[in-house]
């Protein structure tokens, strides 16, 4: 007999109930932000606060592209969002690469120079990223948005580690067989690594989409300012605020990154989880 069969039944209420928890405490937000962006303006001060809009419009969806420069925003989103995913790619890529598989003076070192980024906030950083930006006149500019940004610490370290755990053989017959090193790692190894990859640039384009702080500063109009820029600049510092208008433009916003994760998500699980488990 299992000695834990007792307590499966105690054990899995508690489950449940962690769920719905964590379920409520995720969920709520959420469904309070999306409700409100079919409401009036007028219903949102509403006391007690009413959980379904009555009646229902789409009005505020159309305030946003009226009165906002949100496609403006959009565009800048999908540019900044589009280079740092490439550039963090291709540059964790050969870093990982050339950590495993390339003997060099010092590559310990190095190594933990790269973990050591991974411990320090971005924040601390902003004021001499700043200070930089600024001497190089890339304030207000694509560029200076993205350099700060395309550092690839945790994306070295993914890939790295995944590089690890692949068969070392098959590296070595690649090797007899003269290929160097980028047929090594464009024929051989990328097609072994595809969910790795895929969960590094969906971790990654997770993170660039939901930037702030920095497109915050660096950006002072519409011309380069991405949507999380917009939607802060909505909240305006008068005393009415068109909350309707501003949770349809959050719906808008998180919608498209929504989608994408929920397209990768299971590659994104397989690519986290490779290497895990060794048979």
């Amino acid at each position: 007999m299992n000695p834990l069969s007792g307590s499966s039944l105690p054990m899995k209420i508690a489950g449940y109930a962690a769920m719905i928890l964590v379920l409520l405490v995720i969920g709520l937000p959420l469904f309070w932000v999306l409700i409100t962006s079919f409401k009036t303006p007028d219903m949102v001060y509403v006391q007690p606060p009413k959980w379904w809009p009555e009646p229902v419009t789409t009005e505020p969806y159309g305030r946003v592209v009226e009165n906002v420069p949100f496609l403006r925003y959009f565009r800048n989103s999908l540019v900044i969002t589009s280079v740092l995913v490439a550039c963090k790619l291709v540059l964790g890529i050969l870093s990982a690469y050339a950590f495993v598989y390339l003997r060099f003076p010092g590559r310990s070192i190095v190594f933990m120079l790269v973990l050591a980024a991974l411990m320090v906030p971005n924040q601390i950083t902003v004021i001499s990223n700043y200070a930089l930006i600024s001497q190089l006149g890339w304030i207000n500019t694509f560029q200076g948005i993205i350099f700060p940004l395309a550092g690839v610490a945790f994306g070295t370290f993914l890939m790295r580690n995944h590089f690890l755990t692949l068969p070392f053989e098959i590296v070595e017959a690649a090797r007899m067989d003269g290929c160097g090193h980028m047929k090594l790692l464009f024929r051989v190894l990328l097609p072994m690594s595809w969910p790795t990859v895929v969960a590094f640039a969906l971790i990654t384009t997770v993170n660039e989409w939901n930037e702030y702080l920095w497109p915050f500063l660096v950006a002072s109009d519409e011309t380069v300012a991405p949507l999380q820029v917009g939607l802060a600049r909505l909240i305006s510092t008068d005393a009415y605020i068109d909350w309707p208008m501003v949770m349809a433009a959050t719906i808008l916003t998180i919608t498209p990154i929504l989608i994408v994760f929920l397209l990768l998500q299971r590659r994104m699980i397989k690519g986290l989880t490779s290497g895990a488990v060794k048979g």
